[in-house]
């Protein structure tokens, strides 16, 4: 819906990488993690889209962009700038995260796995 003009390219995996939720917003992160993996889809965006994803995301207060190669072509994203403690996402946060990765058919490993050492925690 923020992008209406963007393409799903493929599915791909980030590797070395892991999942997690911080910031008061229980937000989603990647950070490095040897022999991690996260599941993701890669879009070819415009720069007007970029620069409405820049807004949503907070950027370049809360998150930075990350660029980076697959297949030989420069990809970019979001990566949060403070890592603060984990915390759990909103339910309803949860639930739009959950849907993209069922609409893409996402493996839900790094999902489940970023969700575990949450369990305990409360919203």
């Amino acid at each position: 819906r923020r992008c209406p003009k963007c393409r799903f390219i493929k599915k791909i995996i980030l590797h070395n990488y892991s999942l997690s939720f911080r910031s008061k917003y229980g937000a989603a992160d990647i950070e490095k993690k040897m022999g991690g993996k996260v599941y993701g889809a890669l879009y070819l965006i415009r720069k007007v889209a970029e620069k409405r994803l820049d807004i949503y995301e907070e950027y370049p207060t809360l998150y930075k962009k990350m660029f980076f190669k697959y297949n030989n072509k420069k990809v970019m994203t979001y990566i949060m700038i403070k890592k603060t403690k984990l915390v759990l996402p909103t339910t309803k946060y949860l639930s739009i995260i959950k849907q993209g990765y069922k609409d893409r058919k996402l493996n839900m490993k790094s999902l489940n796995a970023a969700l575990l050492p949450l369990k305990h925690l409360q919203r």
